[in-house]
């Protein structure tokens, strides 16, 4: 791949994949940095991703019941204890309000870095009756967590997400709440953005602090890491009863709900850039991407080619498809360089030659195919040669995925893979904690996830020997 590169400044993944994955977000034009450590600026082509993944998800939750809310910025101390296992789990990440004005206030405020603690005081306030349930609620905000080590998009101290927050009448209703949210997270992931999921129940270990059940959705990206795409929890009654929330049932009892929240934030671009990017900089699958075409015109100071161009690009923009056209002076060259790196999907050439034979040269970015097609036509294939971009930049993420997921038998095994190969190790698991600590030890793997669809791959747990529970994966993850 190195060899066929045609931006310099991008530094080949397999060099340095790190660097490569800075070098997309900042020459493709997605972040900048700002003047506080982790603290990132989304640039305008980044947040226009952002803004596209936003409408499809906003489109879905609507579509299921949820509405819209907005939660205070900052979190009372007291409130944030109130939940002993969920304060327990986020406070090494917490950043903390001392000051308002000039003087110090009565009680620490926190920056939220979730919002559980403030939808079950507002319920607390406004549930009383089983006719009040569900309550399906959805927040579009930023978050505060003072991580250690920062990178952009996969793990910042501020960064902008979606959370759903939800209070059910029975915990029936709750599950299926969770389930299918995670199933939402699913489909925005294989059918939007071409990256395949495998689902599954997070470990004890691993599940987010005060759930009952945390369910993910794992990706694999270009060097063979997991990558956490978006979870789905639910909480029981454990947050209704430490925060007093009741409501009276049918039957004109006092009963305590049951809650869930699950969240998908700006880390899946990272997942997006590193599952289809190469080394001429981003890949963008059409569905999200901000500009799906692009109109290049080839020796544009002849006559006629300019406004040729200008109206292919007009007419292919009435048929509701996001287009650009580059009418600036700098070479083709640059202008064809310039659209790879920030990984439009699709190229439309025009030249004098072109125009007297009555076609235009279509340029596919996930393969660089060439395909000649009339210019009565093109404005009527753009859309299929959209679908096609985007069902091969699938493809190719879901041979990646299969082609490194590997079976074993003993932890020895797992590590070995692991260290030849990257990717999952499938293996088969007794539930315990000491086995999960030990591949993380011995293998550097994290358990990420008991998949949804269980293999038998033995009897045994494949870290101890003892009767196994399950099937599980392990990886390496950012």
């Amino acid at each position: 791949m190195a060899k066929d590169k045609k931006v310099e400044q991008i530094t080949d993944m397999e060099v340095d994949f790190a660097q490569w994955f800075t070098d997309v977000c900042t020459k493709a034009e997605l972040v900048d940095y700002s003047g506080v450590k982790g603290c990132f600026i989304l640039r305008p082509y980044g947040y226009a991703i952002w803004e596209n993944i936003q409408q499809v998800l906003d489109g879905m939750f609507k579509r299921d019941g949820h509405e819209n809310v907005s939660m205070p910025l900052l979190i009372p101390e007291s409130l944030l204890q109130k939940e002993k296992d969920h304060v327990k789990g986020f406070a090494p990440e917490c950043a903390w309000v001392t000051v308002g004005g000039s003087e110090e206030l009565p009680e620490r405020l926190c920056i939220r870095p979730t919002s559980e603690t403030l939808f079950c005081e507002h319920w607390s306030h406004v549930v009383h009756s089983w006719r009040d349930l569900p309550m399906l609620y959805n927040q579009w905000c930023s978050v505060l967590r003072w991580e250690k080590t920062t990178r952009p998009f996969l793990r910042g101290r501020e960064f902008l997400w979606q959370e759903g927050h939800t209070l059910h009448a029975t915990e029936e209703e709750a599950r299926e709440e969770t389930l299918q949210q995670l199933e939402v997270y699913a489909d925005l992931c294989e059918n939007y953005l071409a990256m395949p999921v495998i689902r599954g129940n997070k470990t004890d270990k691993e599940k987010f602090a005060g759930a009952v059940n945390t369910y993910t959705i794992e990706c694999m990206m270009h060097d063979r890491k997991a990558l956490q795409s978006g979870t789905s929890h639910f909480f029981g009654d454990g947050f209704a009863r430490q925060f007093d929330i009741t409501f009276t049932d049918k039957d004109n009892k006092q009963q305590y709900p049951f809650q869930t929240s699950w969240g998908l934030s700006t880390r899946i671009i990272g997942g997006i850039i590193m599952t289809h990017g190469d080394n001429n900089g981003l890949v963008l699958p059409p569905r999200i991407a901000p500009v799906q075409v692009v109109v290049v015109p080839v020796a544009q100071h002849k006559e006629g080619v300019s406004e040729k161009a200008q109206a292919l690009y007009e007419a292919i923009k009435a048929a509701g498809i996001r287009c650009r056209i580059d009418l600036s002076d700098n070479s083709l060259g640059w202008k064809c360089a310039q659209y790879e790196m920030k990984g439009v999907p699709l190229r439309v050439e025009l030249g004098p030659k072109d125009i007297e034979n009555g076609v235009c040269v279509a340029v596919r970015r996930d393969n660089g195919e060439k395909i000649s097609v009339a210019l009565d036509q093109i404005v009527e294939q753009v859309p299929g040669l959209l679908d096609q971009v985007q069902q091969g930049l699938f493809d190719k993420a879901k041979r990646n995925l299969d082609e490194h997921i590997f079976a074993a038998d003993s932890l020895e095994e797992a590590a070995r893979l692991q260290a030849e190969h990257g990717g999952f190790i499938k293996t088969m698991w007794c539930g315990e904690l000491d086995c999960e600590l030990a591949m993380k030890e011995k293998a550097g793997m994290s358990s990420r996830c008991i998949p949804f669809e269980q293999e038998k791959l033995g009897e045994t747990c494949a870290c101890c020997g003892k009767p196994a529970k399950h099937m599980i994966y392990w990886g390496v993850a950012y």
